[in-house]
């Protein structure tokens, strides 16, 4: 398909690209209407290979000649750099962007069947922890993550992009149990290790084998935590020993020092 020139910012064609930098706009738009934004060459074809349908394609006009390996049944979009600045809302530094389908959810029991180390997340509703997360998660090990209803989207532009598209590489499941889903995870064979900075937490290395054998790593929001009932309901607190008086690292960097123990 020839690429197909946009001069207006105000083109119904490029709908799904506009005002990508307000959240909330997008978390109203995406989601409901089944798309995500891919930014970058290398994080759209990443999307591509995990098996996601592309809706259209929108690129600086000076690098559509550049690009190869796009469906050709999606509409590739061409327009200047104003132009595109001003449809997105922020210079797009890697020129092109990429609008996809969304799929279906892996349903959670089909989660717990296909995996032996989890991660779980209650209340991570930063982006850029979590697209960090998820890539810490597929390098290291953790097999599939399970989010409570209130996480941010993991298919969110920032978290695709901070991720490197590794959110792609992960199955995960949102729960809309929330926190009885906790109990389900436990039933299906899984130790719950609370990460927290509790005085009678468990460093990660003194985890007996029994409790790294199938274990589904508990993580709150930077800040508050992990919830009252989420640390009542795990089987073990557990943490990252710490020195020179710092009581907590960010979630990301955390939870990838964990996966990194128990994984290995």
């Amino acid at each position: 398909m020839p690429p197909l020139s946009i001069t207006s910012p105000d083109d119904p064609r490029i709908a799904d690209y506009r005002a990508l930098t307000d959240v909330e706009l997008r978390t109203k738009w995406e989601p409901p209407n089944g798309l995500f934004i891919a930014e970058g060459e290398l994080v759209i074809q990443r999307a591509l290979r995990a098996g996601y349908r592309m809706r259209s394609a929108l690129v600086d006009q000076k690098r559509a000649d550049q690009l190869t390996g796009l469906p050709a049944d999606a509409p590739l979009y061409t327009a200047p750099a104003p132009v595109l600045e001003s449809i997105t809302g922020f210079h797009v530094h890697r020129g092109i962007l990429a609008s996809f389908h969304r799929r279906d959810l892996t349903p959670l029991g089909e989660l717990l069947a296909g995996a032996k180390r989890l991660a779980v997340l209650e209340g991570l509703n930063t982006h850029t922890n979590l697209g960090a997360l998820f890539r810490s998660a597929a390098a290291l090990g953790i097999d599939a993550v399970v989010l409570s209803p209130n996480c941010a989207d993991p298919l969110y532009r920032r978290a695709v992009r901070v991720s490197m598209g590794e959110v792609f590489a992960i199955p995960y499941a949102k729960s809309e149990n929330w926190p009885e889903t906790l109990a389900t995870i436990r039933e299906a064979g899984f130790t719950l290790l609370a990460m927290t900075p509790a005085d009678d937490a468990v460093a990660l290395q003194d985890l007996t084998p029994a409790q790294r054998e199938r274990p589904a790593l508990l993580l709150g929001a930077e800040g508050p935590g992990l919830t009252p009932h989420a640390l009542r309901a795990s089987d073990v607190r557990v943490a990252i020993p710490m020195r020179n008086g710092v009581d907590s690292l960010n979630v990301a960097t955390a939870a990838a020092i964990a996966f990194w123990e128990l994984c290995r």
